[in-house]
């Protein structure tokens, strides 16, 4: 069940079948034509991570962030956390919360896949809603091929990587850029069962939720936003990847096979992760792609400012001139 002590400005939205957990960050807009700007998850994850961007932000910029469903104070869905339920129910959430104002979209990592699915459902009525999206931030996402491309689950990397605390390997626990309180909110969530729970149900239905995006092929009906403004940042995989290599060998962790081929993928993952970031292109005539060479994976907590870089980019149109990052 969710908290019964919810924290402020905070609210549950009722989307027929369960409530979800909506967060309310900075002032109200002062028109109907000024974008707000949506926060989506990755998979195992819920609002807390986005706590140093939000608070980036500044008091200024209306945004949101929500639990998805079984997440923290959002209450369990009846159905099965697909990318394709995520994001019928995140439609229905910004139908009843009520979301009118345009929304600029942020996504992290698997939240690629349900903004795809998202604006495959908006695709279907008679109406598209795809005009209420204002441009998008991706962070670090999953392309839909991704899984074809590079394998974030290989065994072999996961066996020489057993018994490593992850955020430690990854640099996230020493470099992230919450606070104290921040950062022990975010262990403390997902350090209960409820958060265990869903996280092994959507780990079960992740892959298969890429090949269900596929056969929707929307590559066919590229830029799917025309001209609206996509921002893409791509992380750098082999932080995360040497940080769990150097952790498991130090443990004594896997054979010296199994460590060549853990090395082997280190070596090529961020020329595969980049071809990846650069279809994301293909979805607006107008896009920018740029790398966090100092981040893995989770770019929203080692480098907030890069995303409150990108979220400026697609509010002004174009990048801030004292940028530090790399741009394509």
């Amino acid at each position: 069940m969710p908290s019964t002590s919810l924290p402020p400005t905070t609210r549950l939205v009722n989307i027929g079948t369960h409530s979800l957990a909506l967060y309310t960050h900075g002032a109200e807009p002062t028109n109907s034509k000024q974008p707000v700007i949506l926060f989506i998850s990755g998979v195992a994850s819920d609002a807390l991570n986005w706590q140093a961007v939000t608070r980036l932000l500044g008091p200024s910029q209306r945004s949101y962030t929500y639990d998805r469903s079984g997440y923290n104070n959002s209450e369990s869905s009846p159905n099965p956390p697909t990318a394709e339920t995520i994001a019928r129910e995140l439609s229905l959430l910004i139908e009843n919360a009520p979301i009118r104002n345009p929304i600029i979209l942020v996504g992290h990592s698997w939240a690629g896949v349900v903004i795809h699915e998202f604006i495959a459902l908006s695709l279907k009525g008679p109406v598209t809603t795809t005009e209420q999206i204002a441009g998008l931030v991706l962070v670090d996402a999953n392309h839909e091929t991704a899984p074809l491309v590079m394998d974030v689950n290989d065994p072999v990397l996961w066996t020489v990587a057993a018994g490593v605390d992850p955020y430690a390997a990854w640099g996230v626990e020493a470099n992230h850029k919450l606070t104290v309180e921040e950062w022990t909110a975010f262990k403390a969530a997902e350090a209960t069962e409820k958060y265990e729970l869903i996280a092994r149900k959507e780990d079960e239905n992740y892959l298969s939720s890429f090949e269900t995006l596929r056969k929707k092929e929307l590559g066919k009906k590229q830029p799917l936003l025309g001209d609206k403004p996509v921002y893409v940042i791509a992380g750098t995989r082999s932080r995360d990847w040497s940080g769990l290599y150097r952790a498991g060998v130090a443990r004594g962790n896997g054979t010296e096979e199994e460590r060549r081929h853990v090395r082997a993928l280190i070596e090529t993952v961020d020329v595969k992760s980049a071809g990846l970031m650069r279809e994301f292109l293909k979805i607006s005539t107008k896009s920018e792609l740029v790398f966090a060479a100092k981040s893995g994976h989770f770019v929203q907590l080692t480098e907030p400012e890069i995303v409150v870089d990108g979220i400026n980019w697609v509010l002004d149109g174009a990048p801030r001139p004292s940028s530090p990052y790399r741009r394509e």
